[in-house]
C-alpha cells in the first residue's frame, strides 16, 4: 500500500462519506496548494483539517480569526529582551507545516493580508527581515457562508491564492447514522496517529511534477480559461495563476491515482474546485449563475480531442 493510500484511509477513519473531498484535499497537499473550506457550522471543516494534520508527522497550528486579531499575532514580532539587551524575534503560529485559519473572514482585511506573503512565497517578512517557512507549508482556511454579521469577505486577490475551494456538504441519512455509530463510544480523531512523514510529502510534491501532460490537454486547459474570460456574466475570468493551478491539480490528481500521465477526466474532476472561486461575477439582471455552474457549463461545452494521452510527442 502506498503512503498516499494509507494517508487517505487514515483520514477516512474519522471523516465519513467524504471520499471526493478527501481526494481534493490530498490533491492540494501533493501540489502544495492552500485550501479554503466553506460550509455551514458542524459539517466537519475543522475535523478535516485536524485529521490531515494528525495523519502527518508534521507541525500544526490553529489560529481562531477574530476582528481584534493583529497581523503580528499570525506572523510573529520583534520584542525587546531586557535580559539579552537586544530585540528578539518571536515566531507566530504561521511557522508550521499545516496552519488552520479558522473562520478567516472574521478577521479584518489588514490581518487577512498578513497571509498573502506566507501563502504565495512561503516566507514571512517582519521589520525588513525575511524568514522562510518550513516545507511543506499548507494553509487550510475555513469560513461560514451563511452568517455575515461581523465578517470581512475575502478580496479577489486573497481568493486567487487558494488552490482549491471546497465544501464538506451535509451527510446523507446513512452517513449521519454512521457518524453517530462511529463517535458514540469513541473519539477517532483523538486516536489518530501519523502514517506519513513530511519528507514523504515533500518527495511527492517533487515527483508529481514528472506526470506527463499531452500538448492537446494543455490547449484544452488554456481554452477553458479563455472562455471564462469571455463569459457574459463574468467580469474577471480565470487568471493565468488559475490556469497554472488547474495544470498542477490535474497532475497531482493523476499522481494520487498512480498514473504517470493526465487524462481529460483528471481535469474535469478538479476544474470546478480550482477555478470556480476565481471568477468575479457580474450582478446584473439575468446573471444569477454561480461560479460552479459557469465552470460546469464550460466543461460540457469545450470539446476534448480524442488522443492517446500517455503518448509523448
Amino acid at each position: 500500500m502506498s503512503t498516499l493510500t494509507k494517508l487517505k484511509e487514515n483520514i477516512e477513519s474519522v471523516i465519513v462519506g467524504k471520499g471526493k473531498v478527501i481526494d481534493m484535499v490530498m490533491t492540494s497537499l501533493i501540489a502544495g496548494g492552500h485550501i479554503l473550506l466553506e460550509d455551514v457550522p458542524g459539517t466537519g471543516k475543522t475535523v478535516m483539517a485536524k485529521s490531515l494534520a494528525r495523519s502527518l508527522d508534521a507541525s500544526f497550528s490553529r489560529v481562531q480569526f477574530t476582528p481584534d486579531l493583529l497581523p503580528s499575532d499570525v506572523t510573529g514580532l520583534n520584542y525587546y529582551n531586557q535580559k539579552q539587551g537586544e530585540f528578539v524575534f518571536k515566531s507566530g503560529p504561521v511557522f508550521c507545516n499545516i496552519l488552520l485559519a479558522d473562520e478567516i473572514n472574521r478577521a479584518t482585511p489588514r490581518t487577512q493580508s498578513a497571509l498573502l506573503e506566507c501563502m504565495e512565497e512561503r516566507q514571512v517578512t517582519v521589520d525588513g527581515k525575511t524568514r522562510p517557512l518550513p516545507a511543506p507549508f499548507i494553509v487550510i482556511a475555513t469560513q461560514n457562508p451563511v452568517e455575515t454579521t461581523g465578517t470581512f469577505p475575502l478580496p479577489e486577490a486573497q481568493l486567487d491564492r487558494f488552490f482549491m475551494k471546497l465544501s464538506m456538504g451535509l451527510p446523507s441519512k446513512e452517513e449521519e447514522l454512521s457518524i453517530l455509530t462511529r463517535f458514540e463510544h469513541a473519539q477517532p480523531l483523538a486516536e489518530l496517529s501519523a502514517v506519513c512523514t513530511t519528507e514523504e510529502i515533500v518527495a511527492a510534491q517533487r515527483d508529481y511534477k514528472k506526470v506527463f501532460v499531452h500538448p492537446l490537454l494543455l490547449d484544452y486547459m488554456t481554452e477553458l480559461s479563455q472562455q471564462s474570460r469571455r463569459h457574459p456574466y463574468v467580469v474577471t475570468g480565470v487568471s493565468p495563476r488559475g490556469t497554472l493551478a488547474l495544470l498542477n491539480a490535474s497532475k497531482a490528481y493523476a499522481f494520487l491515482h498512480e498514473r504517470s500521465f493526465v487524462v481529460p477526466e483528471d481535469i474535469k474532476a478538479v476544474a470546478v474546485f480550482v477555478l470556480a472561486h476565481r471568477l468575479v461575477l457580474s450582478r446584473g439582471v439575468g446573471s444569477q449563475s454561480t461560479g460552479t455552474e459557469i465552470i460546469e457549463k464550460l466543461l460540457s461545452d469545450v470539446a476534448v480531442p480524442t488522443e492517446n494521452w500517455g503518448k509523448h510527442e
